[in-house]
């Protein structure tokens, strides 16, 4: 049996596909409206339940409405209904994720950068939140809120933000935290150049070595830092660019979502363009890179090497997961977007991309499926591990 659940969503739609990992085929089954848009959402590694935090803001809009809710899947049908009440955030919500024995949740916040955290009960239910009175260093632009393998620190990944010709840049920074029992304390930051010139989004973690992957957004580069028991080091032990022509990158070209394979072996991080020009009063593509990269990595020091970058065919592949058994990646285009073909125009629309991932870690195209998204952008996507 190959058969496994993906996930994507579109605005509030939370849409449920059953993905054949050895066909490479993908099949709408159906879905649920969570009210708000989905911003991130984490599986409990044990129970059939999905933590989600949703809002009516999105890039460049703080919104005013922001909850975490908590999805059940039925044993039988797999269709998801939510359970308990939502519960309110102050802030617009970017990511979240549960802690190595899934007894504790932690939300990571945009503006203001912030994190916050619950308990679980052991049926997985969200609990009170825990007093975080030992956290004051938390940046600028937070994105992405992981714990570490040892399970006595967690990160913060603070993006920062670019400057231009009306303010500074702000330094982006990995935050690192002690962690014990739900309750967080500043530990140092992260931060080579003092964080200028370097804009951190995402990271991952090698499965059996003591290596974090980091997606670097702003600088379209994969960047590899060497961890320490509960901490990293202070710089990068190796710097890779994404993209396959870096010297032809655009203010509108971006870095995005990082995977490392279940094996180890290679890392995929995502390359994002939506650079437009106006033309006729349309938005047009006006070039950029919207493709996969990825990299094989030394077995002995880690060190990556870029083997292929696959073209997403379509727009802003903003999300991207792998499947368990490690042979099928899906990569979420998140935008439609015009473009020019010959005398006129045409839409390409927002998609889910299928890959059959290779011995070698390259991935070859299986299929593009459409997505109708209307108005909304298909903004998270992800494989369930059960």
């Amino acid at each position: 049996m190959t058969a496994c659940t993906f996930l994507a969503s579109v605005g509030p739609r939370l849409i449920r596909y059953s993905a054949d990992a050895e066909a490479a085929t993908l099949g709408e089954v159906d879905e649920i409206n969570l009210g708000l848009n989905l911003q991130y959402a984490w599986p409990h590694p044990a129970r059939r339940l999905l933590y989600a935090v949703i809002s009516n803001g999105g890039p460049g809009v703080p919104g005013d409405q922001h909850a975490l809710v908590t999805l059940a899947s039925d044993p039988e049908t797999g269709e998801f209904c939510q359970t308990g009440k939502p519960i309110a955030l102050p802030h617009r919500p970017i990511h979240l994720t549960l802690d190595g024995d899934a007894r504790h949740l932690l939300v990571a916040y945009v503006v203001p950068s912030h994190i916050e955290v619950w308990r679980l009960g052991a049926d997985g239910v969200v609990g009170d939140p825990v007093a975080q009175p030992n956290i004051h260093d938390v940046g600028i632009f937070g994105h992405q809120i992981r714990v570490l393998p040892s399970g006595g620190a967690a990160v913060l990944v603070t993006r920062g933000n670019p400057g231009s010709d009306v303010r500074p840049e702000d330094p982006g920074a990995l935050k690192l935290f002690n962690y014990s029992d739900g309750v967080l304390k500043d530990q140092k930051s992260v931060a080579p150049n003092d964080g200028f010139g370097f804009g951190p989004r995402h990271l991952d973690f090698h499965p059996s070595e003591p290596w974090a992957l980091v997606s670097i957004e702003r600088q379209n580069q994969l960047q590899l830092f060497q961890m320490t028991g509960d901490s990293f080091a202070e710089e990068a032990s190796f710097v890779a660019s994404t993209l396959e022509h870096p010297t032809a990158a655009t203010p509108r070209q971006h870095g995005g979502a990082i995977h490392v394979h279940p094996n180890g072996c290679f890392v995929y991080v995502s390359n994002r363009s939506d650079e437009a020009d106006t033309v006729d009063g349309r938005e047009v593509f006006a070039g950029g890179e919207n493709a996969i990269a990825v990299f094989s990595l030394d077995p002995r020091t880690g060190e990556p090497t870029r083997i292929q970058n696959a073209p997403s065919l379509g727009f802003v592949p903003r999300t991207f997961s792998i499947d368990p058994s490690g042979r099928l990646l899906i990569a979420a285009n998140q935008n439609r977007m015009d473009v020019r073909d010959g005398a006129g125009f045409d839409t390409v629309p927002a998609s889910l991309v299928l890959y059959r991932i290779g011995d070698d870690g390259r991935l070859e195209l299986a299929h593009r499926h459409p997505v109708d998204s209307g108005a909304d952008t298909q903004f998270w996507s992800g494989f369930l591990p059960w």
